[in-house]
């Protein structure tokens, strides 16, 4: 697909259950950076999804939004998946440009509500009250945006390893702004944040940062929303995905 706004090329993979849809339609989970990811939630759903006495895991449509790329991440997630009006110092890892476009997150997302989801609505049998957006690490960032300025997007939030420190202020004015519009909304939201124990000391102060937010969103109880914070024993900012996967499909299952 290309995007009407910027014509940026995506390419989206869909994965459907075996299994006949509920009357009201397959729950979907809507993945980022598919190209690194997809195929571990797909295998995850598929597999979990056989025994949903067992696992609480339902079959479920799985939709990923990727890029024109055999390798598991393309540079246009720095566009993507960063909030407009923020800028880091990071520093330049081995054979990487030092340069990246970065800000484009609002014309992501309605790329995602104003073009995607209705194709992906028109051509499957889809329950709009069951859906899932899951992020990593930049995609992390992204849910957090989508979470804090539209949060009628979705039912269930799951940011891995979210890259708050790319967000800078930008993203803290989103919090303040989101608690203040939502309260006694009595929704029924929920917003898993997860990080690796490796994680713990990194310069970016990525894992402390999740904590916190998450820390301050559980204390309020008139958000309508359930915020789970887990933290993965011995694993890292990459290796925390196959298990981040895992409990995020259940995550959301316990709202289907």
């Amino acid at each position: 697909m290309y995007s009407q706004a910027e014509n940026r090329e995506y390419h989206i993979y869909i994965a459907i259950p075996a299994e006949e849809p509920p009357v009201s339609g397959y729950p979907v989970i809507y993945v980022l950076d598919a190209n690194s990811v997809f195929g571990t939630m797909v295998e995850a759903v598929r597999v979990q999804g056989r025994r949903p006495d067992k696992t609480g895991v339902v079959p479920a449509i799985i939709v990923g939004i990727g890029y024109p790329t055999e390798a598991p991440f393309h540079p246009s997630r720095y566009y993507d998946l960063t909030l407009p009006g923020t800028a880091v110092e990071l520093p330049v890892k081995p054979n990487e440009d030092a340069s990246k476009e970065s800000g484009g997150a609002e014309h992501f997302l309605s790329f995602i509500e104003d073009e995607l989801k209705p194709m992906i609505e028109r051509d499957f049998l889809i329950d709009c009250n069951r859906q899932t957006i899951f992020g990593h690490s930049l995609g992390g960032l992204f849910v957090l945006h989508t979470l804090f300025t539209r949060p009628d997007s979705f039912q269930v939030y799951v940011a891995g390893s979210p890259s708050i420190h790319w967000g800078g202020q930008v993203i803290m004015a989103e919090e303040k702004q989101f608690v203040a519009s939502i309260a006694q909304k009595h929704w029924n939201k929920k917003l898993l944040i997860a990080v690796g124990e490796l994680e713990t000391g990194h310069f970016s102060g990525m894992q402390e940062k999740a904590r916190d937010l998450a820390a301050r969103l559980m204390t309020r109880d008139d958000l309508g929303l359930h915020v789970e914070f887990r933290e993965f024993a011995d694993e890292g900012h990459i290796s925390v995905l196959p298990v981040l996967v895992s409990r995020a499909v259940r995550f959301a299952a316990d709202s289907m």
